[in-house]
């Protein structure tokens, strides 16, 4: 099995130096930058499945290199690390499309167990499956969960980060059910909710306005004290069998 590929993007050597030995030490394969132009450098010259992102760079700040990480692929997963107090970072990074984040100081065994949920997620579709997985049809949406995609009413794909089309999965085998905060927590990151925690809700939102459901609430509703529901008839079609 291939090895996931880290790039690991902070201007502390020796943070990079002690993550890059864990996460070695854990099976993963690394790659390091200490700055903007090493990211884009690394992010050109090798194959990156995920990318742990420090938000202060000295050349610029890590959510302009998030927004363009998402611009340009935004299948990448991204994980920021933020100061612990840096809630506004966190917002704006999740808004940006980050697939998680991780507060510093932390430990490297969180980090690790972050980077495979996120990979687990992106890869949740193995290509050696003898029958594809079924898709979803909902006001003349198509969702495909084997390539990840969603194209809309009028036959253009929808961009959705790995964070979001996981949480368009969630609802979409949950049709009809109120899933509260903590659920989607668990399901979406593998963690509990904390009461201060606004990520799912950062998520919703983006999810909605690209589905064009901001403000219209034709497919999500919010359930006060309650969490969010999928109200959208949701047509599963069948699997069918690959040649």
């Amino acid at each position: 099995m291939t090895q996931a590929n880290i790039l690991v993007v902070d201007d502390d050597p020796e943070i990079c130096r002690l993550l890059a030995k864990y996460l070695e030490g854990q099976g993963f394969r690394c790659q390091l930058a200490a700055n903007r132009r090493q990211c884009k450098q690394r992010l050109e010259d090798f194959r990156v499945d995920l990318v742990v992102l420090d938000v202060m760079l000295p050349d610029g700040s890590g959510l302009d290199i998030c927004r363009e990480i998402k611009d340009e692929r935004p299948e990448l997963a991204v994980i920021l690390l933020t100061a612990l107090k840096e809630d506004v970072d966190r917002i704006i990074g999740l808004e940006l499309g980050a697939d998680d984040y991780l507060g510093k100081p932390f430990n490297p065994r969180e980090l690790a167990a972050r980077i495979r949920a996120v990979l687990r997620r992106a890869g949740a579709t193995a290509p050696k499956e003898v029958t594809s997985a079924p898709g979803y049809r909902f006001e003349g949406f198509v969702a495909s969960p084997e390539r990840r995609s969603v194209t809309g009413p009028d036959g253009e794909d929808v961009s959705l980060t790995g964070a979001e089309f996981d949480l368009l999965m969630i609802f979409l085998d949950r049709p009809g059910r109120v899933l509260s905060r903590d659920i989607l927590m668990d399901l979406l990151h593998g963690r509990s909710a904390d009461p201060f925690d606004r990520s799912i809700d950062v998520t919703m939102s983006r999810l909605r306005r690209k589905l064009n459901d901001n403000g219209v609430f034709r497919l999500f509703k919010t359930v006060r004290n309650g969490g969010y529901q999928f109200t959208a008839r949701v047509e599963r079609e069948e699997a069918e069998a690959k040649p």
